[in-house]
């Protein structure tokens, strides 16, 4: 299976993409719709032009309920994973290899890659009945997106090189995206979950919390405690990723299936519903989803979402169980629960990666992280081979933060520089840096004080916790101190958007999407992009606010401006390969191992899954897997 981002080959010269076109069919639809006499006959709840999806293994049954988990503490994007992915466009169900129409039947783009025309899938309808049209896209994108009072901002992804796009109508079922430069990664990006926004809000029932169109919106401010309709709206209609998306019954949406049971604070479960006007058929003229509900339950602790897998209580799991650790004990119990298992193939560039925080608080520490030779030394330490036997049960292999062999962004050096085990120059190093090694085994830094490093890692990640014990005695070898702050994961983003921290640890992204995900490489991700988040300030405002990044970011933050609006694929491939040579050069932060194969498990009944399917997050697994051609059989 291809998993590289292409770049699709759409910026030099006006591109359609047609969807595969509606059968003569006689439409069908589920039981637990046939004796509901409030809805019109399903021919009528369906588009002129049905998408037409073909089944992966075979036309499926209806009925039955998805039972799968989440965490009871702020995993909302479980459920965005497996319902939320209906844009205008999406991936491939067998990953980054195309973009394919999906509420966007078709569409062009002018020859210099400035304008996007998306035709509509004309009688398409939200889950009220009412018909999804242009009108809803203007509303969501000028209305509501570059609306100060809902975002302070227009997000990056729809203002590239700083100026927000355009976003008219033709007529009603015609929208166009115009933009001020070339941009080539837009359709990439309208496959990804963050952006959304387009097809997200309903312009009928939205707009009551809109002070545009509704003159009595401070009432229902004030009737809902909100502070003001930024909030009022998110309360009611969400935003892409809060938990409020998924908290409102009365909100249409275009999704597979619909909110009955919300997710709110005390909910044990949440219980979403088959949508009866879902815009998607089979190639037999069903209607989908195939299944009637999906059921989420909410589960405090990892273990005990584990348990509840091998004991056949849940039909689909790979969320908070996949990890490589696990994969002996959900072997050794597919009989016991009923299940198969369900490969995946992690998309990051490394499974746990060091983010050195290069403007850590520490100002002795943070002038030794800026020196690359410190950097190397503690690379150089590390015995990657011991965290891959260990941790990761041989499956993997060392890695720094470089994209994947498989992308034609691949960088030898920033791959495979600084991987092998060598204490004794580690030591040399760290000796040069006149960092004396103290009485207690640790070094000084030569005005005084013991040379120590605070990593911050999620507690609810075993492996990394694993890893990040196996780090400190590594680091401990050269007289370094590696001191652990674990926490859930609501305090470690706190510490980390606090910048209490001297290392994080977590994934390094782009593996395989390394366009969509270089966090790793620039500064340019509010709360991921860990080498430094006053740097990615610093550059999201213009250097109004934040701290003014070194001399090598600042030259990759220029290659990655002129990269995003690049008039043809050859010149932005060029300047990203420049991006990666330039980080490799600067080494700013380490790696460890590679992603080792992930494993989830699914219902032995249920057909039309992948044989694998990527693990990531701009490919949300599984969503781009078309979860409504799901089906149990007999």
């Amino acid at each position: 299976m291809r998993l590289i981002p292409s770049r699709l080959a759409v910026a030099v010269a006006a591109v359609a993409v047609v969807a595969v076109p509606s059968l003569a069919l006689a439409y069908n639809q589920a039981p637990m719709l046939a004796n509901n006499k409030a809805l019109p006959p399903v021919d009528q709840r369906l588009p002129a032009k049905p998408q037409v999806i073909k089944p992966l293994d075979r036309v499926g049954q209806y009925g039955g309920t998805l039972r799968t988990a989440m965490r009871s503490n702020n995993d909302h994007n479980a459920i965005l994973r497996v319902i939320g992915n209906q844009s205008l466009v999406r991936w491939g169900v067998d990953g980054f290899n195309k973009i394919e129409p999906n509420l966007a039947e078709s569409w062009t783009i002018s020859p210099d890659a400035t304008s996007y025309t998306f035709k509509l899938r004309q009688g398409a309808k939200w889950s009220d009945g009412t018909p999804f049209t242009a009108d809803d896209i203007l509303f969501s994108m000028n209305d509501v997106l570059a609306n100060k009072g809902f975002l302070s901002a227009v997000p990056a992804d729809f203002q590239p090189g700083g100026t927000p796009v355009v976003v008219t109508k033709t007529d009603d079922y015609t929208v166009v995206f115009k933009f001020a430069k070339p941009y080539l990664p837009f359709l990439e990006k309208l496959a990804t979950p963050v952006d959304q926004y387009p097809t997200l809000f309903q312009k009928k029932y939205c707009s009551q919390f809109h002070p545009k169109y509704n003159a009595n919106v401070a009432d229902l401010i004030k009737q809902n405690n909100a502070k003001d309709w930024g909030q009022l709206f998110r309360n009611f209609c969400g935003d892409i990723e809060i938990p409020a998306r998924w908290g409102n019954p009365s909100k249409p949406v275009m999704d597979p299936w619909v909110i009955k049971e919300p997710y709110t604070g005390s909910a044990t479960k949440v219980v979403l519903e088959r949508n009866p006007y879902f815009w998607q058929v089979d190639t037999a003229g069903n209607q989908l989803p195939y299944i009637d509900r999906v059921q989420f339950q909410l589960i405090s602790e990892v273990e005990t979402i584990l348990l509840a897998a091998i004991n056949g209580q849940l039909d689909y799991q790979q969320r908070h169980i996949s990890g490589i650790t696990n994969r002996p004990v959900l072997s050794e119990n597919m009989a016991r629960g009923g299940y198969k298992l369900l490969p995946s193939a992690g998309i990051n560039a490394n499974q746990a990666g060091l983010w050195l925080n290069h403007s850590t608080s520490n100002a002795k520490l943070q002038k030794l992280i800026r020196n690359k030779d410190f950097r190397i030394a503690l690379s150089h330490a590390i015995d990657r081979r011991e965290i891959n036997d260990i941790v990761y049960l041989g499956q993997s292999q060392p890695w720094q933060s470089g994209p994947h062999k498989a992308s034609k962004f691949y960088n030898e050096k920033l791959a495979t520089q600084y991987l092998a085990l060598d204490i004794k120059k580690a030591n040399e190093m760290l000796d040069k840096l006149g960092l004396k090694m103290g009485s207690d085994g640790f070094r000084q830094y030569p005005e005084g004080g013991r040379v120590s490093l605070g990593m911050i890692v999620m507690i609810s990640n075993a492996a990394l916790m694993e890893t990040s014990e196996l780090l400190r005695k590594h680091f401990s070898k050269i007289g370094v101190e590696l001191v652990i702050n674990s926490s859930e994961r609501s305090l470690f983003y706190d510490r980390a958007n606090t910048n209490q921290y001297d290392i994080s640890l977590d994934v390094f992204s782009g593996g395989l999407d390394p366009t969509m995900n270089p966090r790793p490489w620039l500064a340019i991700h509010a709360t991921e992009s860990r080498m430094s988040l006053p740097w990615v300030k610093y550059y999201l405002t213009d250097g109004k606010q934040g701290e003014k990044p070194s001399p090598s970011m600042l030259k990759r933050l220029d290659l990655f401006d002129k990269w995003q609006v690049a008039k043809t694929e050859a010149e932005a491939d060029g300047l990203f390969k420049q991006i990666l040579e330039e980080a490799a050069n600067e080494f700013e932060v380490i790696g460890t191992v590679m992603p080792a194969p992930n494993t989830g498990v699914i219902n032995k009944r249920i057909v039309n899954t992948p044989a694998i399917m990527p693990d990531g997050w701009t490919w949300p697994t599984p969503g781009p897997s078309l979860v409504q051609q799901w089906s149990f059989v007999k």
